[in-house]
């Protein structure tokens, strides 16, 4: 079962490579007008839309097309020019899940990508994120690295400048308290990207950004680009929220509205 919305995987004006970031917010823009959630009720939505038949490894595909559609068309928008390879970090839960299938279909588009498992364990820790980070292996476009340490993780920091885009695939909702490593230098990698002019894309929010209170933990990303999905979240469209974020863009996932109640 999948909601009887129009989803990115069957979007045909979401295949148009010279696709920009005004023309796919104007396109998903009837997503940004429905009420906005906090973190739980988006948590208690992903679990009524599975109990009603929507697989997860289904929602985590729509998702993961939505990022890498939003991240092609931040790659046509911003003046600043690179040769360089898309920096995905990635964290072990299903936002870094989403990042690797956005790995996975910016390769199909010609898109090289370094993704990074940001992680103390070698294998991610749930099974849809575990099996999209294993279809990313011997996939040309992709090099994937496991960094375990706070060390190996500070290693991309060098050379960050020449970096197209990073992609903040580390924590999604229910991040409370100071972050540990190696998240936490994985949060300095992205804020040395943005600091040194590389535009960041997040992933349903910037990591650390609470989407209930807008409250950030330390240290948190600053965003050009965020992905949210299903519907507006509460923390993003409070004044730090906003700050953080920069544009958000609303992507469907296939969540029914009836799943939006409990």
């Amino acid at each position: 079962m999948i909601a009887e919305e129009l989803l990115p995987t069957n979007d045909s004006a979401l295949s148009d490579p010279d696709l920009d970031l005004d023309v796919l917010a104007t396109h998903w823009a009837s997503y940004s007008t429905r009420w906005p959630m906090n973190a739980e009720q988006m948590r208690g939505a992903d679990r009524r839309a599975q109990r009603m038949g929507v697989e997860s490894r289904d929602l985590m595909e729509q998702a993961g097309f939505a990022v890498a559609v939003a991240a092609r068309a931040t790659l046509n928008s911003v003046e600043r020019q690179s040769s360089g390879r898309v920096l995905i970090l990635a964290g072990p839960g299903n936002n870094g899940g989403d990042a690797f299938v956005a790995a996975r279909h910016l390769a199909g588009w010609g898109v090289e990508s370094v993704v990074v498992l940001v992680s103390a364990e070698e294998v991610p820790g749930t099974a849809d994120a575990a099996a999209n980070w294993e279809a990313l292996a011997d996939l040309p476009p992709v090099e994937r690295i496991h960094a375990g340490s706070s060390r190996e993780v500070s290693l991309f920091l060098n050379g960050i400048e020449r970096a197209a885009l990073v992609i903040d695939g580390l924590l999604g909702t229910g991040v409370t308290g100071r972050l540990r490593d190696p998240i936490s230098q994985a949060v300095d990698v992205c804020v040395g990207a943005r600091r040194a002019g590389v535009p960041v894309l997040a992933i349903d929010t910037p990591t650390a950004l609470d989407l209930s209170s807008g409250t950030p933990s330390e240290p948190n990303v600053l965003a050009n680009v965020t992905v949210t999905f299903h519907r507006p979240k509460q923390g993003l469209l409070t004044k730090y929220g906003r700050a953080a974020a920069g544009r958000v863009l609303v992507a469907p996932i296939g969540i029914p509205s009836e799943a939006d109640v409990g």
